[in-house]
């Protein structure tokens, strides 16, 4: 024990007597190799990255509360983060003053607890979205950024959100769009990604840090003519001089941590915004609002009361 808090030990079931492990303050429900381990090692290298309070910026900001359209004051609620990475949404979510359950499948959960772990509104867990460790229908709010797409069966993991959330509760989720089959065709990480997803993650980060550091001249000229950010992404580098406003440095880093994001990890599943209004429907969402956005295709939903 330290203060409150459990650092080790073990968390069982009463009903299953099911018992997992605590480790460093964090109930592990998964195994620690798992098809997430890259997103723990990328979240390791980049723990800040994306932080507004490391950039100076209210670009995580602006996203979330666009996003999902909640207020800022969410005290007496109880939210669910479903794929945190290290913490660049937890961070705001806590301020709102909500009782937080912040979860993600690899290892990234214990950068989030070592950063924003002080807040006594937040519970970190490392569990599979497809096996959830909670009561169903027990969350006010549930959101999901950046993950379905990362998942085995998108489909499946979307449905698994559904069961989250209360009668009358919130969901907002996001997954990439799926272009055209000519455009999918030529997109270029598609070409590269079946090496390189299997590539070590120590490895590849150090071939995408070189690679971006040696093009990034070129990518500063390259992003002056038109369609210089899809130019620039078909060449692996996510840059995004002119969008957000970050000096070069943070601009470099955020290039390197998305590209490596696109090109490491197991699964990237896109999906056409038919099939998203399809499950929609068939969950019996209400108020729901499916539509193009900041990652893709963006979801806000409420599901039915009873």
């Amino acid at each position: 024990m330290s203060g409150e808090h459990i650092e080790s030990g073990w968390l069982t079931c009463g009903a299953c007597h099911q018992s997992y492990e605590i480790v460093r303050r964090v109930p592990r429900f998964v195994s620690r190799d798992n098809y997430g381990n890259s997103f723990g090692w990328q979240w390791q290298a980049h723990a800040r990255t994306q932080y507004d309070s490391h950039t100076g910026g209210t670009i995580s900001e602006e996203r979330f509360f666009k996003e999902t359209g909640w207020p800022r004051d969410l005290r007496g609620a109880t939210v669910l983060e479903v794929g945190c990475g290290s913490g660049r949404f937890t961070e705001l979510v806590a301020r709102t003053g909500a009782l937080l359950v912040s979860i993600d499948i690899s290892a990234a959960v214990d950068v989030n607890q070592a950063l924003n772990g002080a807040n006594n509104n937040i519970v970190f867990a490392q569990c599979d979205l497809n096996r959830l460790p909670f009561r169903r229908h027990c969350f006010d709010r549930v959101f999901c950024f950046g993950v379905l797409q990362h998942t085995p069966n998108v489909e499946a993991a979307f449905r698994a959100l559904l069961a989250m959330p209360r009668p009358g509760g919130h969901v907002v989720a996001d997954v990439y769009a799926r272009q055209p089959w000519y455009k999918h065709l030529v997109n270029t990480k598609y070409w590269v990604r079946p090496l390189t997803r299997r590539m070590s993650a120590e490895r590849l980060h150090r071939w995408v840090s070189r690679y971006i550091t040696l093009m990034w001249p070129a990518t500063k000229v390259i992003s002056r003519c038109p369609l210089g950010r899809r130019i620039a992404l078909g060449l692996l580098i996510c840059d995004y001089r002119g969008r957000f406003e970050l000096d070069d440095d943070q601009l470099r880093d955020w290039a390197i941590l998305d590209s490596f994001d696109m090109l490491s990890s197991a699964y990237d599943q896109p999906q056409s915004i038919e099939t998203v209004r399809r499950w929609v429907a068939e969950g019996g969402l209400h108020d729901a609002q499916v539509q193009y956005g900041y990652n893709g295709i963006e979801i806000r939903a409420c599901v039915p009361s009873l």
